[in-house]
Parts: C-alpha cells; structure tokens; sequence
C-alpha cells in the first residue's frame, strides 16, 4: 500500500509563483480578449458531452503553468490513481474510497484497473453489479406492477427516507430526470426530522399503493429512522382506518413487509424494524453518503426511471472518471476547474462559489453541491494530522437562472467581493415551448423561450467578464450623477458549461465532474476529502440534549446558561 504524504502546497515553487502573480494582479478580460483572437478557442474544452468554456475566468497562460505545475507537484494524478485502485486514501476512517467503482460497466475490456480487481478481500465489481442487478430486479418489479401492496394494488408513489447523502442525491437526480419518469409513478422524499416533512409528504397519499424506502447505511440514523418509525405509524392508522387489515401484530407485520424496503447493510436492525432482509439492498464501507447516488441509495429513481436509464446514468459519470484518469493536466476539465478554485480561494481571496443552472430541472443541482464540497473540503487538518497551511473550501450556493437574476446577482456584478460562478445550459430543452402570442416589443410572436432563457446565459456571463465603462454608460446620455452606479467593473469570472440535453448521461457527467473537481481541491490541500467527523459532534450533543428538552431536570441543569435558558423557553411556549 502506497503512503501518500501530504505536500504542504505553499513549500512549492509553483505556489511562490502564484502569490506573486497574485500581488497586485489586475485582470483585464476585455483586453486579453482584444488581444487574442484564440483566446476562447484555446481555453474550450471538451469532457464527455460537456463543452467547458473557461475563458472568461481570470487566467493567463503563465498562470495556468504555474496552476498545473501546483498538481503534479502534490500529485493529484497519483492520488487519483490510488483512490481507483482501492488504495486507503480515507486515512481516518482507514477506507477505500471507491465511489467510481459504483459507475464501471460489467465485465469492460481495458478497465483500470481490470475487471475483478480485489479490495480488502472482496471482487468490487462482482459485488456492485450484484447490488445492482438486485436493484434492477426489485424496480422492474414496481414498475410493472409485479410488486404490489398488501391489498394487491400495484405500486403509485415511492417515499424515499434518508438524509444527507441517502436524501440530496435522491431528490436531485429525480428531478433532474423528470421527463423520464414513468407515467403513473411518483417519489416523494423525507429528509427533515420536522414532523411537518413526514406528515406534508403522506398527507394525500393511499397507503395501499404506496411503498418506503428507508435509506441508512448503519439503519441508526436518528432523523431517518424517526421518520420510518412514523410513516409505519401512518401506513398502519391508515390501512386499519379503511378496513384493509385488522388489527392484528401479524397484519401489520405483513403490510411493513409489502410496503417497507432498505438500503442498509445492518440486516438485523432492518428485520428487527419488520422489512425482509431479502427486500435490503446493500452498499459498501468505502462509499460515502455524498458519493452514494450512483449505489443503490438510488434505488428510489431507478423505480422512477427504469434500469435502462439508470445505466445510461452511470455511463456519465464513468465517462468523466475516464477523462479524469485519462487526460493531461493542461486539458482535464476537473483538474482544471479545482485548479481555477484553489487560484480564486487562495490568492483572489474569494470565498464563496455559485452555481447557477440554466436548467429548471437541475434546481436542486446547487444544494447537492453543498454537501459534495463543504462537506468533504471544510476540514482545517490535512490528512496526517497537522493543520492546513491554506484556507480550504469555498461555500458554495445558487439558484436556477433566471431566477437569481432578479435576486443576488446585483452582488455578482457590482459588489465588493469576488464570486466566481458556474453556468450550467442545455441546448435542448424537454419542452421546447414558443410564445406565440408575445408581447410585440421585447418578446416577437413566435418566440423560441428556451432561446430566450439562453440568451439570458450567454449575457450574464458576458457582462460578468466585460462590465460598462463609465465611458459607455455617459454615450447612452445618462445623467451624470448615476454614472458611478450604472458601470460595471467587469472582470468576474465564469465558466461556462453547455451540454447537449439534460439526459441521464449528462446528469451523471455533471455529478462526477464536481466529484473530481472536490478531489482535486483536497489533494492540493492535502486534506481526507472522504470523512465528515465534523457532523458527529451535534448528533452527539442533540441526544444529550434530548432529555432536557423533553423536562428532565437534572439534564437541563446540565446545560450552559444560553442552552439552559432557551430550553426553558422553548417548553414554556410548548406548554
């Protein structure tokens, strides 16, 4: 096993070269692209379906040198290849990290490393493809109305109950991929231990065609279990209330058993709980809950959307693992953006990042990111145990354009602070809708309004790189007094991602794309990517907690003052 020491990044030539680029830098977009007609040409770049514009982020060539020098000096090529062998690169959990595992087609000529290959004792591929032909199985199943419910009614809605990684993932994938969606089909998706989320997602629900999916690896996570301890309350209250089973412990344990499945390894808690061990699908100690969409923690979208599609999805993202594996630094689009980051977060001191999807579909695109990125980089202590000699992690947030146009974008534009931003646009929209009445000025009868929303994607990111002069605003005949607020600085950088049409493929490149990008962003940090210890400590101090809030006195004589005195609040407003 190879021992991958962390490279403090700032002991390198290529990080003295950047800082001092960085001292005083002063980009100039419109004139670097006055000046190089190739500018755009050179720095498009091609992943998969993915066409990556970064030419209007703050670039030079001599910088991206010093960028790519920066990867291979803490070998980010190497600790990829480590990381797709099997190698423990998850040093605190002493784990594999093999999410890419999870997308290798069976049986694939040339695989790296082959097919078949051994971690920790186990075949990884014979073990993925049998989950997912378990997977597959169970879905055609539902999806053919093979899989009834208790009173023989074929299947309707599918809950799935998970949180984090077995919610994020779920929810965003399906509504990426509504147009795929069987008809006749629904998911729904419970995360919050708010009771309001539970009760919201089964209000109007018929217990009789409606099936859950509890998703928790180690079946003990509080929040999930919670909510599938309620929604088997209500499918009991429900079914007894409209005759369709007695009252009985065997009748409830047999309507738990048609309308209750797992995702979990802990097949003794799923039992104890009244589902099937058999109707548990199981993933792996080396796949964390941000990278999980692409194990059977999916397996709620791929009832919706059907095993094809599924596989289709998963081609995506081995796709891009490929381009990542396979492309020179100077060309490999993750690599690069997660250099662009690093550039951004280290040197221009921005601290956030957006990502704004011109694609209504992908409106939870942005609050996946957030954990796939501050979850795995928001760390302060590289991975042998000493503190980072950077900052690490960016927050990252957005919203589907247009709407943010009418919301934040003022800051992006004319703020004082650096917000380096992703605009994500399909060519293809599934509805290609035209207005056909218009408004005879603005918008023409007839119009195109996907080309209308994309000419709202190519003029941001243009005025975002270009701004107004002062000098072009007072040629407009603009009073000279609003002058100052009218200019735009310019030079905000952007990249610019453009995909043919939001296909399960493509949703699964975008999603190995920022998986890549985080990968890269942690290996030149030097921080484990793959651990989250910082989320135990709250799970720990909420059941601590708990019997306070539940009027334990001696538990919330325990507590701090603040934590005593809102408690006490709290159960007087209750009471």
């Amino acid at each position: 096993m190879t021992e991958f020491a962390p490279v403090d990044p700032t002991s390198t030539d290529a990080w003295s070269q950047l800082a001092g680029i960085a001292e005083g830098f002063s980009p100039d977009l419109r004139e670097w692209f006055a000046t190089d007609p190739g500018r755009a040409g050179r720095y498009t770049l091609q992943a998969g379906d993915l066409t990556v514009d970064l030419s209007k982020n703050l670039l030079t060539e001599e910088i991206l040198a010093h960028l790519v020098q920066l990867a291979k000096d803490v070998d980010v090529s190497g600790r990829f290849n480590a990381m797709i062998t099997g190698e423990h690169i998850n040093v605190t959990e002493d784990r594999a990290v093999l999410h890419t595992a999870l997308r290798r087609p069976k049986n694939g000529a040339d695989l790296v490393p082959p097919t078949g290959f051994v971690v920790d004792g186990a075949d990884v591929d014979a073990d993925v493809h049998a989950t997912l032909d378990k997977v597959y199985a169970f879905a055609d199943k539902v999806r053919s109305g093979a899989w009834t419910g208790i009173t023989g009614k074929a299947i309707k809605t599918v809950v799935n109950i998970g949180i984090g990684g077995s919610d994020l993932g779920p929810v965003m994938v399906y509504e990426a991929l509504k147009p795929y969606v069987q008809a006749g089909l629904e998911c729904r998706f419970v995360s919050n231990i708010d009771p309001t989320d539970v009760y919201e997602k089964t209000a109007n629900l018929d217990p009789e065609t409606t099936l859950f999916i509890v998703a928790s690896k180690t079946f003990g996570t509080l929040e999930t279990l919670t909510n599938a301890r309620l929604a088997r309350e209500w499918l009991w209250n429900q079914l007894l209330a409209s005759g369709a089973i007695e009252d009985t412990d065997a009748a409830r344990a047999a309507a738990v058993a048609k309308h209750f499945v797992a995702v979990s390894t802990a097949l003794d808690k799923v039992a104890a709980f009244g589902i099937d061990p058999e109707n548990a699908f199981g993933f792996w100690d080396w796949v964390g809950g941000r990278f999980s969409i692409d194990s059977a923690i999916g397996t709620s979208v791929v009832v919706a959307i059907g095993p094809d599609n599924w596989r289709e999805f998963l081609s995506g993202f081995h796709t891009i693992d490929e381009h990542m594996r396979t492309a020179p630094l100077e060309q490999n689009v993750p690599v690069l953006m997660g250099l662009l980051n690093v550039w951004y977060s280290n040197f221009l001191k921005a601290q956030s990042h957006a990502v704004l999807p011109y694609a209504q579909y992908l409106h939870r695109f942005p609050a996946y990111l957030q954990q796939l990125t501050m979850e795995s980089n928001g760390k302060s202590v590289r991975w042998d145990g000493t503190s980072v000699t950077t900052d690490t992690g960016e927050i990252f947030w957005g919203e589907p354009g247009t709407n943010g146009q009418h919301a934040f974008y003022q800051l992006i534009h004319q703020g004082t602070r650096l917000v380096p931003a992703d605009f994500i646009a399909v060519a293809n929209p599934a509805h290609p809708l035209k207005d056909e009445t218009g408004d005879g000025a603005a918008v023409e009868p007839g119009q195109d309004v996907h080309g209308l929303f994309m000419a709202n994607f190519f003029a941001q990111t243009k005025a975002l790189a270009f701004g107004k002069t002062a000098a072009e605003v007072r040629a407009e005949g603009t009073d000279e007094s609003v002058v100052p607020a009218r200019s735009f600085s310019g030079n905000r950088p952007t990249t610019s991602i453009l995909a043919p049409a939001l296909t399960p493929s493509v949703v699964g490149q975008l999603i190995a794309l920022y998986e890549h990008i985080v990968f890269t962003e942690g290996t030149i940090w030097g921080i484990d990517s793959f651990d989250q210890w910082g989320v135990e400590l709250g799970k720990q101090l909420a059941l601590q907690v708990a019997p306070a809030v539940d009027g334990d006195a001696d538990a919330l004589a325990a507590q701090d003052s603040s934590t005593k005195a809102l408690i006490s609040k709290y159960l007087e407003l209750r009471n």
